[in-house]
């Protein structure tokens, strides 16, 4: 499960999305450069082999460390792009291009948002989604919906199997696990009404909803993907209304829980901070990513670890001289990551009430901190300003990691909660 969001406000796109994964499974921050011409002539994604592009972008990606592709992202262009799964009716079983590949292939490829957008599209088209998508639960397949922006524009492209529908946004928009765009679509597959009703989607009676058509009902019931859709509009509905936007608030609504005052035990699917918690509350938000995109700059960061709500989000550029502290050596490695590391404060700190709000309050100091330095400069931070601005939050993170690394775990009893995050911890090395 996962949420992303784009808001458009004087001059400035602001892009932000929630990575919710299985709470095992580690999500890395990597940048690959740009090449202008390799020898190559496939590449292999996650699942299959396609022709490479010799001219691709450099990018900067957070991806679950076993696969090719990534949740979300940015390129060098200012492109970024995030990702939902969405389990449609016309899912295909044969294996093909997942989501993840989309997303990074499309920020490889893509100029612009419209670019991308294109990029992605042709790929849907002429070599399908399939493939599992799940860490340990091989059962995971999914279509895809996106959100792809650039500084001048933003849209949202939903799929199902080969079909696809995009609509431009031009105040704010999110998606979640759900199909969202009805008839009010800028842009469709071809042949979209014709081929749907070939196929047995679509009757041929009435107007036709490209939601109404392919969504599924059960999945997102229990996932509660149309509550967090509009905990989302209604966080992007405030932060629009405000005279200005702050990037601070675009990170603060991606900590929002159903509950402000709640503590993750009582967690619920309708979070779009998402805890994991048992059978029904299975996905963890492993990652969470915002971007401030303008005509001057592009400003991205990324928390490189598990619960924004109890994590400090991290600048990094394309810089290649600079070594920012979120970024891992590459997409495979978890061993010494930030994720790995503050996964040891994530999973004590969720059952400690007065050590997590503790750290809480330092992250937002912290982070406040950090992005001074950002608006010092209008948002137009030199390179010494970017080397500030990661020591800052490199400081935080070591002297969090030695504060919280050894403290006891306190699973409360006879709880189904406790039980559950035991058995996670033992399962993935984190008992000690």
């Amino acid at each position: 499960m996962c949420d992303t969001h784009v808001l458009m406000k004087n001059n400035m796109v602001y892009f932000a999305k929630n990575s919710d994964r299985e709470p095992g499974e580690a999500q890395l921050v990597v940048r690959v450069p740009a090449s202008l011409g390799d020898d190559f002539g496939k590449l292999r994604t996650t699942y299959i082999l396609i022709d490479q592009a010799p001219r691709r972008h450099g990018v900067i990606l957070s991806k679950p460390f076993w696969i090719w592709g990534a949740e979300m992202g940015a390129n060098d262009r200012g492109v970024v792009i995030g990702n939902e799964a969405i389990y449609s009716r016309a899912m295909e079983k044969k294996k093909g291009l997942i989501g993840m590949d989309l997303v990074r292939l499309g920020l490889e490829r893509g100029d612009t948002a419209d670019h991308a957008l294109n990029v992605i599209t042709e790929l849907i088209e002429a070599r399908g989604q399939g493939g599992v998508c799940g860490f340990r639960d091989q059962r995971m397949r999914y279509d895809n919906s996106f959100i792809i922006a650039d500084p001048h524009q933003a849209w949202i492209l939903e799929t199902a199997g080969r079909f696809w529908v995009a609509k431009q946004v031009k105040t704010f928009g999110a998606i979640s696990n759900c199909l969202t765009i009805g008839e009010d679509y800028d842009l469709k597959s071809d042949c979209l009404e014709d081929r749907a009703r070939r196929q047995g989607f679509f009757k041929g009676r009435g107007v036709f909803s490209f939601k109404k058509t392919f969504d599924s009902r059960l999945i997102p019931f229990f996932a509660a993907s149309r509550y967090r859709l509009q905990s989302s509009h209604h966080c992007l509905q405030q932060t629009f209304q405000e005279k200005g936007v702050h990037i601070s608030q675009i990170m603060n609504n991606l900590r929002t829980h159903e509950d402000q005052y709640g503590s993750p035990t009582a967690g619920a699917n309708r979070d779009i901070c998402m805890h994991a918690g048992g059978f029904i509350r299975r996905s963890q938000t492993c990652g969470s990513m915002v971007s401030q995109l303008s005509d001057k700059n592009c400003l991205h960061f990324f928390t490189g670890t598990s619960a924004p709500c109890l994590s400090l989000f991290k600048p990094v550029s394309f810089d290649s001289e600079i070594d920012f502290i979120v970024l891992n050596p590459d997409g495979k490695t978890v061993d010494g990551s930030v994720w790995q590391n503050h996964e040891y404060i994530h999973r004590r700190l969720i059952f400690m009430d007065k050590k997590r709000q503790m750290l809480q309050e330092s992250i937002a100091r912290t982070e406040n901190e950090m992005l001074s330095i950002f608006e010092e400069k209008q948002f137009l931070p030199t390179r010494d300003d970017m080397i500030r601005a990661d020591d800052i939050v490199r400081k935080w993170s070591d002297r969090c990691f030695h504060e919280y690394r050894h403290h006891t775990f306190h699973y409360p009893s006879m709880s189904r909660y406790g039980r559950f995050w035991k058995k996670q911890n033992e399962m993935d090395g984190f008992n000690f």
